[in-house]
């Protein structure tokens, strides 16, 4: 039992990272389909934040009442820019790109996320490059061949593969992306991408101030749907947009407020304190394996050899970028008198075992 224990304590984040990847897998699916129904992108991210904040309101004030910092004007502020980056700018603009290309590119272009990260967190020296040393040349050779699969996933195509069967679920309009709105799609992706990276690095640093995950979490869900109504209101006008019924789009919104933007948060948020902002956006592959996958033998959406050859290049890339962070972890508790800028595994479960 013991061995079992210390396997759970050692990986607790790379469990729970897999575990939210598989739940964003689910949203780009049920999202798609709520989208082709008929609901709004912009009051869809209002919706989702406000269930989000009222399910988790009552166990961030319960649970972390006495370890909760005193929220002052400038901390205010900084979760305002959060909620913003996090919330309303970036999934506005991810959402909306949704109605004009497909689930499978966007989960494929989430994965330029881990490597804007990174490149930032060397910027700000959240993250140590050595390039005379092999962990550092894997981290900088990771995120090259990483944004080079990328590159493929947009400009190439390739030939579609043949449909193995017919759709098991039919999504109206799921194959009908606009051609001539694909373009449009892509910056808007591409866009979110870049504030979604500066969002994560972000964490990290308002964390430090206010080391309560759950009422971060309350927060930003309620001033990012504060911040989404304001924008949604001055652009859309008709109030039947804001009418849902017993169907898919109450179920997506659920789904987004609750699995999403309350529970894989909050994991988020915790791996970030834990581990780093690198660490939590490498995850992002795999959801892209399973988005595709799911896409294609599920919805019998087409799947180019482009997307297969990027999403390949764009995982090994990740990866070996995974496997030197790892190292230079390995390194840092070696060492044991250096205390690291993110706990180490060892480290962090103490307490909580």
């Amino acid at each position: 039992m013991q061995p079992i224990t210390g396997f759970y304590l050692r990986f607790k984040p790379h469990i729970l990272m897999v575990l939210a990847q598989i739940a964003y897998t689910f949203m780009y699916i049920i999202t798609e389909a709520s989208f082709n129904h008929g609901m709004n992108p912009f009051v869809y991210v209002t919706y989702r934040h406000i269930v989000a904040g009222v399910i988790t309101l009552p166990f961030a004030y319960f649970i972390e009442r006495k370890i909760r910092p005193k929220l002052t004007l400038a901390l205010f502020l900084e979760i305002f820019v959060l909620s913003l980056l996090g919330v309303s700018l970036t999934l506005n603009m991810y959402f909306t790109s949704l109605k004009y290309t497909s689930p499978t590119l966007l989960a494929c272009m989430v994965n330029t996320i881990a490597s804007l990260t990174f490149i930032l967190a060397v910027i700000l020296r959240m993250e140590i490059v050595n390039i005379r040393n092999p962990r550092g040349i894997a981290k900088i050779l990771g995120t090259v061949v990483s944004l080079v699969g990328v590159m493929t996933m947009t400009l190439y195509k390739g030939p579609a593969l043949k449909n193995i069967g017919h759709a098991l679920v039919h999504i109206k309009g799921s194959t009908g992306v606009v051609e001539g709105n694909w373009l449009k799609g892509s910056l808007l992706t591409v866009a979110s991408c870049i504030t979604w990276s500066i969002w994560y690095i972000m964490q990290a640093y308002t964390l430090k101030r206010y080391p309560a995950q759950l009422s971060l979490t309350t927060w930003m869900n309620f001033v990012g749907a504060a911040q989404s109504a304001v924008f949604t209101v001055i652009v859309q006008h008709k109030r039947a947009a804001w009418t849902i019924g017993f169907n898919i789009d109450l179920w997506s919104t659920l789904y987004g407020g609750v699995v999403i933007s309350g529970i894989v948060t909050f994991v988020q948020l915790w791996c970030t304190e834990a581990k780093g902002p690198v660490f939590v956006t490498m995850f992002n592959p795999l959801s892209t394996l399973l988005v595709a996958a799911l896409a294609y033998f599920v919805l019998g959406e087409k799947l180019n050899v482009g997307s297969i050859l990027g999403g390949v290049i764009v995982v090994m890339g990740l990866y070996l970028l995974l496997w030197g962070k790892e190292l230079d972890e390995a390194q840092i508790n070696l060492k044991g008198n250096e205390e690291p800028k993110f706990s180490s595994d060892e480290n962090n479960f103490k307490g909580e075992a």
